[in-house]
């Protein structure tokens, strides 16, 4: 909160999406099975000045370049709704194929200020491109050329849904997409691991202030 209690204190460090970063991550990891396909990665953020924090972490993880379309706060009113992100991206999207071409569009699934999971579908009709959501796997298949393929794995109801799609595509990830780590341990236990750890650290640390001070807090 700010200062004042009204709102949020806009001097705090934008962080990227965590759906959004499994994204980035992914056409990265894209980029190191098919050096020869994945050209080039962009990272696209829209808002404020501050948000260019979420796209130096995206240059931070191997982006190739980023692109911040700047909307100040005072014409904001309020967060950005899915259909104007849509309507930017396609935007952007518009302009990079003018330049050079774009195969592949992968976003996170959802927001994580209201859940909502729309932009990426949103985008698909825009654009007029096939969708693939909720992945939790992506593979190229062929050059990387338009016509070529790419294989999703996605979640649905009581399993797995596999995919296959024609470039150009928009791919919204899941959180299983690069949610297997060192063999078979998930990034959920990770993640309640670190949680323990971080109680038990707290705790040890709470304990020996108390053995400093004679017993007190």
């Amino acid at each position: 909160m700010a200062s004042d209690g009204k709102g949020v204190d806009h001097n705090v460090q934008h962080s990227m999406n965590p759906f959004d970063e499994i994204a980035v991550e992914e056409a990265v990891r894209l980029r190191e099975r098919h050096k020869d396909v994945v050209k080039k990665i962009t990272a696209v953020s829209a808002g404020p000045a501050k948000s260019q924090d979420v796209l130096r972490t995206a240059l931070a993880m191997g982006a190739d370049d980023a692109i911040h379309v700047e909307i100040p706060d005072k014409s904001l009113g309020g967060p950005l709704e899915p259909l104007a992100v849509s309507k930017i991206l396609k935007s952007v999207v518009d302009k990079a194929a003018s330049e050079d071409e774009v195969g592949l569009v992968i976003l996170g699934k959802q927001a994580i200020d209201d859940d909502a999971s729309q932009t990426g579908q949103m985008l698909a009709g825009l654009l007029n491109w096939p969708q693939a959501t909720f992945a939790s796997k992506v593979e190229l298949e062929g050059k990387g050329e338009k016509g070529d393929g790419v294989q999703v794995t996605r979640e649905v109801d009581g399993g797995l849904a596999v995919v296959k799609s024609a470039i150009p595509l928009v791919v919204t990830t899941d959180l299983r997409l690069n949610g297997t780590l060192l063999g078979s341990v998930d990034v959920a236990d990770l993640s309640r691991a670190a949680l323990r750890f971080a109680a038990q650290h707290h705790e040890g640390q709470e304990e020996a202030a108390q053995e400093v001070h004679g017993g007190r807090p």
